[in-house]
């Protein structure tokens, strides 16, 4: 479950090595929905060439760069100067949560132990990632998904998650894998299955957030939707019930329809 954004102190965590300079953008501009950040930091061998595209964003964004020499070919000595560093963070007690960013699942027992700290730890990385390091944080976000959702903006895509749910016009983004989307569905009935009230309806947001907890991967934005509610309402198999509370607010059920 993750914490409110309110007061919330980060720190960013950049591994040069396994992330992409034009993602930062973008991953900056995310992180502002869940707390403020009060430091940043940048791991590489900056004598290396391929490392010459982080000039411009460190300077940008003042992202402080963590010299760490390759001391031995074939050896990543940046991921050890990274979780050192963060382990040194951890024990100032000024920090809430930690945002690292990489592909590399070497920082899983990392984010392990800084959720047992009572840290939240929010990851972003390639859909490479593997799943441990993914699994390990309390939410772990897609570049390329980030990336595509906010060069969008607020537009709302017209593509419908094929093969399940209906088909659709043509869409302006490359439709969801069959895979992806057997996953979808298939997280979404466990979802619902877990949150299910007495009458058989789940409500959304709840579903939502159960969803979070079963794959911390797991963001509408994957599937070309900037909303939970856009990404159900563009499927088929699911029934969608709006349902007015005391309040005069409006809140949506939803179930699996009958096979």
């Amino acid at each position: 479950m993750l914490f409110s954004a309110e007061n919330k102190k980060f720190a960013v965590l950049i591994d040069a090595d396994n992330a992409q300079a034009k993602a930062i953008d973008h991953i900056l501009t995310e992180t502002a929905r869940y707390g403020i950040v009060t430091s940043k930091r940048c791991y590489g061998d900056w004598t290396e060439p391929r490392l010459k595209n982080w000039k411009n964003i460190l300077n940008k964004y003042a992202i402080q760069p963590i010299q760490q020499f390759a001391y031995t070919t074939g050896k990543n000595a940046t991921d050890s100067a990274l979780i050192i560093d963060a382990m040194d963070l951890l024990y100032t007690k000024n920090f809430d949560g930690f945002f690292l960013v990489s592909s590399d699942s070497d920082f899983t027992k990392l984010a392990t132990r800084l959720r047992e700290s009572g840290l939240e730890v929010i990851g972003f990385g390639e859909k490479k990632t593997p799943e441990p390091f993914r699994a390990a944080c309390n939410k772990f976000i897609f570049t390329e998904a980030l990336m595509s959702a906010i060069e969008a903006g607020s537009e709302t895509s017209e593509e419908v998650v094929k093969s399940a749910g209906k088909s659709s016009s043509k869409a302006k983004k490359a439709p969801a894998k069959n895979d992806d989307a057997a996953k979808l569905k298939q997280l979404l009935a466990e979802a619902i299955e877990a949150c299910k009230e007495e009458d058989g309806w789940a409500q959304q947001g709840t579903v939502g957030s159960h969803m979070q907890r079963l794959d911390t991967s797991f963001d509408p934005r994957n599937f070309g939707f900037n909303q939970l509610g856009k990404l159900i309402r563009s499927l088929d198999y699911i029934e969608i019930e709006p349902r007015a509370t005391e309040k005069g607010h409006q809140n949506y059920y939803i179930k699996m329809k009958d096979k």
